[in-house]
C-alpha cells in the first residue's frame, strides 16, 4: 500500500516543486503566471465544472450534501468572527481563512489523482461554490466598507466563467440531457473533446500553486494560529457532516473521500481578488501557502484511506 500512496502523492509533490523552481529560476514571470491562470480559470476549470455537473446523477443525497456543506461553511465563518482576536492584529481577514475552500484550483485536481475522474467531487463542491459566491463574498465586501447587495452577488456569479460552467452543467444535467447524450451515438465525440480540454487541468493547477507558495517567517505565529484553527474547525465539520449525511443516506466511500478532500483544502485563493487586502496580503498568502502544504500532508492519509 505504501508504494500505491507514493504513486499518488509523488506527482503532486513534483509538480509543486516544479512550480517553485519556475519562480526561483524565473522560467516565466508574473505575466506568464497570469496567462496560466487565465487558461485554468477561463477554459479548463469551467469545462471541468460543466462536465462534473453535466454527467452527475442528481438525487436526494446530492441535495442534502449541498445543504450540509453550505450550512457548515456558514458556521465556520461565524466561528472565524468569534475567534478573530486569536490572530490579532490580523483579525480582519481571519474569518475568511476559516471558511469555504479552494475546490476549483485544488480540490478537483486532488480528487482526480485519487479517483481517476473529477466529476465525483462536484457533489460536495456545489455547496462550497454557492457559499463562496454568496455569503462568503457578501461578508468579504464588508471589509472594504461596502454593503453586499443581491445584485452585486448575482453579478459576481454571472460574470465568473466557473460559475457559468457549473450552472450550465447543473441545468442540462438535471434535465437529463447529460445522461441522454452519454448514452447516444455522440457520446464518444463529446467525452473526447471534454477530456482533451480538461486533461492538463491538474498539472497546470499544481504548477501555479507551487509557483505561488510564499512563506514569510515573520508571520509564522499568527499564521500558525490561523492554520491550526482552520484544521480544527474543518475536522469538526468533517465529523458532523459525515455523521449526519450517512445517517440519512447509504454510505458511499467516493463521497466520503470527496468530503475528506474538501475539508482538507485551504481557504479560497480568491480573497485578494475581491477585497482590498493592503498590508494584510502577506498574512493571507502565507496562511494559504502553509495550509496548502498541510493539505498535501493530509492527502497522504486520504490516499491511504482510499486504498483500504
Amino acid at each position: 500500500m505504501a508504494l500505491q500512496v507514493i504513486q499518488m502523492v509523488l506527482p503532486i509533490v513534483i509538480l509543486l516543486g516544479l512550480g517553485m523552481l519556475c519562480r526561483r529560476k524565473n522560467l516565466f514571470d508574473q505575466k506568464g503566471l497570469a496567462g496560466l491562470k487565465s487558461v485554468v480559470g477561463d477554459i479548463c476549470l469551467p469545462v471541468v465544472l460543466f462536465n462534473a455537473f453535466f454527467t452527475a446523477h442528481y438525487s436526494a443525497a446530492v441535495a442534502l450534501t449541498f445543504l450540509l456543506v453550505y450550512a457548515g461553511f456558514g458556521a465556520a465563518l461565524a466561528a472565524g468572527f468569534a475567534l478573530r482576536k486569536l490572530a490579532a492584529p490580523h483579525g480582519k481577514f481571519f474569518p475568511f481563512l476559516l471558511a469555504s475552500a479552494e475546490g476549483g484550483m485544488l480540490g478537483y485536481a486532488l480528487y482526480g489523482v485519487l479517483m481517476g475522474e473529477q466529476s465525483g467531487f462536484a457533489a460536495v463542491d456545489l455547496g462550497q461554490t454557492v457559499f463562496a459566491y454568496t455569503a462568503f463574498l457578501g461578508f468579504l465586501s464588508l471589509t472594504d466598507g461596502r454593503k453586499p447587495t443581491a445584485a452585486g452577488l448575482l453579478k459576481n456569479m454571472l460574470t465568473n466563467k466557473c460559475c457559468i460552467g457549473m450552472a450550465l452543467g447543473i441545468l442540462l444535467g438535471a434535465l437529463g440531457v447529460g445522461q441522454w447524450v452519454l448514452s447516444g451515438p455522440a457520446a464518444g465525440v463529446v467525452t473526447g473533446v471534454i477530456s482533451m480540454i480538461t486533461a492538463p487541468t491538474s498539472a497546470l493547477v499544481l504548477l501555479v500553486v507551487g509557483y505561488e507558495l510564499d512563506l514569510d517567517k515573520s508571520l509564522l505565529r499568527p499564521v500558525a494560529v490561523t492554520v491550526v484553527c482552520r484544521l480544527a474547525v474543518m475536522a469538526l465539520l468533517l465529523a458532523v457532516v459525515s455523521f449526519v449525511l450517512f445517517r440519512l443516506v447509504p454510505y458511499d466511500k467516493g463521497l466520503q473521500i470527496a468530503l475528506m478532500i474538501l475539508y482538507a483544502l485551504p481557504a479560497p485563493f480568491i480573497i485578494p481578488l475581491f477585497a482590498d487586502v493592503g498590508e494584510e496580503g502577506k498574512y493571507i498568502s502565507t496562511s494559504l501557502s502553509v495550509h496548502t502544504l498541510c493539505t498535501i500532508l493530509l492527502f497522504v492519509a486520504i490516499a491511504a484511506f482510499s486504498l483500504n
